[in-house]
C-alpha cells in the first residue's frame, strides 16, 4: 500500500512539472528568448548594482553568465514639480529596457530635491539613483550679459509668440545642457549617458543595449527624432558657427555630416537638428578639446540670452562638424514620444520584434516638420 502511494506521488509530481513547462511555453512573452546583449533575468541583489569607476565597468549578474554593463547612466534634468512625469518616464524605461539591465540614474535639479520626490522615485528601480543639485553658476544668466538687451530680446519674442521666448529659466536650461551638464560631479565617473525627460513614452521593447552598441561600433551620438529649429531663436547662430570654423579648421572632421545640416556646403544652415530631449552619447566628446572650444566661443557671444539658442542645434551642429558621419546613429528600434511628436519604427520586422504599442502611421518621421527625409537622403548619398 505504501509502495502504491509512493508511485502516485511520483506520478503527480511529474505531471505538475510537465504542466508547468507547458504553461510557461505558452505564456512566455514574445521576444523573451535570449539574444545579443539581453540578460535572461535580473538579479535582486542590490550589491550587483554598484556604480562603476572611471577605469572599471560594473557588471549585471544573471543566471549563469556575467553581462558587462557599459560605463553609462541615464540623466534626467527635472524639477520637484515634475515628480509624476518623472515616475511615468522611469517606469516606461524600466518596463521596456532597464529592468533587464540595471543601469543607474542621475537626476539633476536647480533646487534641492524634496524628500518626497527622492522617496517615491527611489522605489521604482533596483539600480542606483543619485540626486544632484546644479551649481548656481551653471544655472544663471552670467553677469556679463547686458540685461537691457536680453530683456528687449525676450519682449520681442513674446510679441511674436516664440515658444519660451520670454523665459530666462528656459535659457538657463539650454545653456546648462549645452555646456555644463557633463561637468556635474555626479557624472564625472561616467562616459556614456542617455538623456530622459519627464512625461515621455517608450513604445517598444529594447532588446539590444544601446550603450554597448555605441561603444562597440564606434558611435558617438545617437538620436531618434530630428526636426527644424525655430528661425527666430537662432538668427545669428550660423554666422558665429562659421566664424569658429574659419578660426579652427583643424577641428572639422573629414567625411563629416555637414551635408545634413547645410544644403549649400556650409553657406547657410537649414535648421535641421537632432531633438535632444532624447540623445544617447559619449560625454568624452563634449568634454573634448573641439567641443569645449566651440561652446566657449558660442557662449562668449551671449546668444543663449540675446536670442534663445537651444542645446539641440548646438549639440547637433557640433556633432555634424566634429564627428565622422558614421559616428552618428539613428535608433530606429526605439519607439519614443515627447510632447506631440513621436518616433514609431516603420519597418514591420522592427515593429513586431519590439512588440511596439505605437501606430506606425502616426510616426513623426515623415511629417512636414521632420528632417528625417533629409537624413535618409544624406546617409544614402
Amino acid at each position: 500500500m505504501a509502495w502504491t502511494r509512493h508511485v502516485r506521488y511520483v506520478l503527480l509530481a511529474c505531471l505538475l512539472v510537465l504542466a508547468y513547462q507547458y504553461l510557461t511555453s505558452i505564456y512566455a512573452p514574445a521576444g523573451s528568448h535570449t539574444i545579443d546583449y539581453l540578460p535572461e533575468s535580473s538579479s535582486s541583489d542590490p550589491s550587483k548594482s554598484s556604480l562603476p569607476s572611471q577605469s572599471q565597468q560594473h557588471q549585471c549578474e544573471h543566471s549563469d553568465t556575467t553581462y558587462e554593463l557599459a560605463n553609462a547612466t541615464f540623466v534626467m534634468l527635472v524639477r520637484n514639480s515634475d515628480l509624476e512625469g518623472t515616475i511615468s518616464s522611469i517606469r516606461a524605461l524600466e518596463d521596456r529596457f532597464n529592468s533587464r539591465f540595471g543601469y543607474p540614474y542621475v537626476l539633476l535639479n536647480n533646487e534641492p530635491f524634496t524628500e518626497e520626490f527622492k522617496r517615491r522615485v527611489s522605489v521604482l528601480v533596483r539600480s542606483k539613483i543619485e540626486f544632484g543639485l546644479i551649481p548656481k553658476e551653471h544655472w544663471s544668466q552670467p553677469d556679463w550679459i547686458d540685461e537691457e538687451n536680453a530683456a528687449k530680446a525676450r519682449k520681442q519674442m513674446i510679441a511674436t509668440n516664440v515658444k519660451y521666448g520670454g523665459s530666462v529659466s528656459y535659457r538657463n536650461m539650454c545653456r546648462f545642457n549645452s555646456g555644463f551638464f557633463y561637468r556635474h560631479e555626479l557624472l564625472q565617473k561616467y562616459k556614456w549617458y542617455w538623456r530622459v525627460e519627464p512625461n515621455v513614452k517608450f513604445y517598444c521593447d529594447i532588446h539590444l543595449d544601446p550603450f554597448r552598441y555605441m561603444e562597440e561600433n564606434n558611435k558617438i551620438y545617437g538620436f531618434t527624432i530630428t526636426v527644424y529649429e525655430i528661425s527666430a531663436t537662432i538668427r545669428t547662430l550660423w554666422s558665429i558657427v562659421t566664424e569658429f570654423v574659419e578660426r579652427y579648421p583643424e577641428y572639422i572632421a573629414t567625411d563629416n555630416a555637414m551635408g545634413f545640416i547645410s544644403d549649400d556646403h556650409g553657406k547657410t544652415y537649414n535648421r535641421c537638428h537632432f531633438w535632444s530631449n532624447f540623445e544617447i552619447a559619449n560625454m568624452d566628446f563634449w568634454r573634448g578639446e573641439a567641443y569645449t572650444a566651440f561652446f566657449e566661443h558660442l557662449d562668449s557671444k551671449g546668444g543663449f540670452y540675446y536670442e534663445r539658442w537651444g542645446d539641440a542645434p548646438v549639440h547637433s551642429i557640433a556633432a555634424a562638424l566634429f564627428l565622422k558621419r558614421d559616428q552618428i546613429h539613428f535608433f530606429d528600434e526605439i519607439g519614443y514620444q515627447h510632447d506631440d511628436w513621436g518616433h514609431c519604427p516603420i519597418p514591420d520586422e522592427i515593429w513586431e520584434k519590439g512588440r511596439c504599442s505605437c501606430s506606425q502611421k502616426g510616426s513623426f518621421d515623415y511629417d512636414l516638420s521632420s528632417c528625417k527625409p533629409r537624413w535618409d537622403r544624406f546617409v544614402n548619398s
